[in-house]
């Protein structure tokens, strides 16, 4: 039985073969060829040896025939060839030398065969190394143009790829990893530019305002108690508007980076209480709120999945018209747990649904309604951290349909379905949220109505 090696031992080992084995890959490979090439020619070597020492088991003897004479020869006065050890006892002094001289000739041919086949193998075996060279470089020379390709590429000219072309071996297969490698940097890049871009731009103008509303105070000479109050109770409003701004900031981040705990929650349960939390709001801004519910179990973060839920009910009041609706439904169908919201407003063009759940994107861009435009992204992040399918439509009347499709509770597994042990899945590109026909304002508050997620 062996027994398994410290870590030491094994370490020591690692540092051994780094440094005997040589860096250079093109050295490594010329290495193996001109080894390949001597074992070969070795056994080569050993083989054609052993075929030529091979006796050949005959002997040839010649002698005169003596009428009526006993040598034992035939007395046709011919040549004879006798295999071994079968000639006759009667072989003279003569033919036995002839057979030692002939052994011992064969034997300096194989001896001078050994050392001129030896000495030929050397000379290859440098032929071997020299062209090893030659070819491991000719191997290489795709890897060294690809990577002194990438060292070139920067975040200022991300746009550039590879472009191999050739046969579709693994190099080309390789280059092409890279080039769509590049394609998601270069597009995770004008994502977080376009990002970083909105949210200046979202924190600029409040703090504009605030300075504006500051100064008036400081130059108005004829400032009252009442002028202060009111620019204070500005800037309070300012203030919270950018806190909400920060809070869905790091909302969003944490989200996308994934859920950090996981339990056993009732979709349908979660959805009760954001719906009754959101009563009240619905009631003052005249809007009838319908929800059907049931039991629908999955694995998730309660808190995420419940600013999931609450970023869409949010979304679709206040994107709404007065006197509409909004109908929230949370259950199972086809095999997966499902939370859908939809909700009357304005019209909504079919390109710009995708759009919308992209972060700082709104139907207007004006905020004063507090809405900063990162609830839907919010709503994408959390359902793709959690494996959710997220699909949103424009209805033909006006409004939104949002639908979180995630997958079901399986006991004991909670780590597949959120992905906790591999990375979370790439987020829903623009382009997979699909169009649809929508419901009508007939529908029943449970009809499915195709969706997606987010606020606006």
């Amino acid at each position: 039985m062996r027994l398994p090696s410290s870590p030491r031992a094994a370490r020591v080992r690692a540092v051994l073969v780094s440094r005997l084995l040589p860096r250079r890959v093109r050295m490594r490979l010329t290495l193996l060829y001109g080894l390949m090439f001597v074992l070969s020619g070795a056994v080569l070597l050993t083989i054609t040896y052993l075929l030529a020492n091979r006796p050949n088991g005959f002997f040839l003897f010649s002698r005169a025939s003596v009428p009526g004479g006993s040598t034992g020869f035939p007395a046709d006065g011919g040549i004879h060839l006798y295999p071994d050890g079968m000639a006759p006892s009667t072989v003279d002094a003569f033919a036995e030398a002839q057979r030692q001289q002939a052994v011992r000739q064969h034997a300096a041919e194989m001896h001078d065969l050994l050392i001129e086949s030896g000495i030929a193998l050397a000379i290859m075996s440098v032929i071997a190394i020299g062209l090893g060279w030659l070819v491991a470089g000719r191997v290489l020379r795709p890897l060294r143009t690809m990577t002194s390709s990438i060292q070139r590429i920067s975040a200022r000219n991300v746009h550039e790829r590879l472009a191999v072309e050739g046969p579709g071996d693994e190099l080309k297969d390789l280059a092409d990893t890279v080039d769509g490698l590049l394609g998601r940097l270069e597009t995770a890049l004008d994502s977080h530019k376009r990002f970083v871009a909105n949210a200046a731009h979202e924190l600029r103008t409040p703090l504009t305002v605030e300075h504006a509303l500051l100064e008036e105070s400081l130059i108005d000479r004829d400032a009252t108690v009442d002028s202060f109050r009111s620019n204070f109770e500005r800037l309070l409003v300012l203030s919270e508007q950018q806190a909400r701004l920060l809070e869905s900031l790091l909302t969003l981040s944490s989200s996308e980076r994934g859920p950090d705990r996981r339990e056993a929650l009732d979709l349908g349960e979660v959805t009760d209480q954001v719906v009754l939390g959101w009563r009240a709001e619905a009631q003052r801004r005249g809007l009838r709120v319908e929800a059907v519910t049931g039991r629908a179990d999955i694995w998730g973060d309660g808190a995420l999945v419940e600013r999931l839920v609450a970023n869409l009910v949010d979304n679709a009041l206040g994107y709404n018209v007065p006197g509409g609706w909004v109908r929230v439904f949370a259950g199972v169908e086809g095999g997966n747990a499902v939370v859908r919201v939809s909700n009357t407003g304005p019209t909504i063009p079919r390109d710009r649904v995708g759009r919308l759940l992209e972060p700082f994107q709104r139907l207007d861009r004006s905020s004063g309604d507090g809405h900063h435009g990162l609830g839907l992204s919010i709503v994408r992040s959390i359902a793709v951290a959690h494996g959710a399918a997220l699909r949103a439509e424009a209805r033909p009347g006006g409004g939104l349909v949002v639908e979180a499709a995630f997958p079901p509770r399986v006991a004991d597994q909670p780590a597949r379905h959120l992905g906790l042990h591999r990375p979370p899945p790439p987020p829903v590109p623009p382009a997979a949220v699909t169009q649809g026909p929508g419901a009508r304002p007939g529908d029943r508050p449970g009809e499915r109505e195709f969706g997606a997620t987010e606020s606006r």
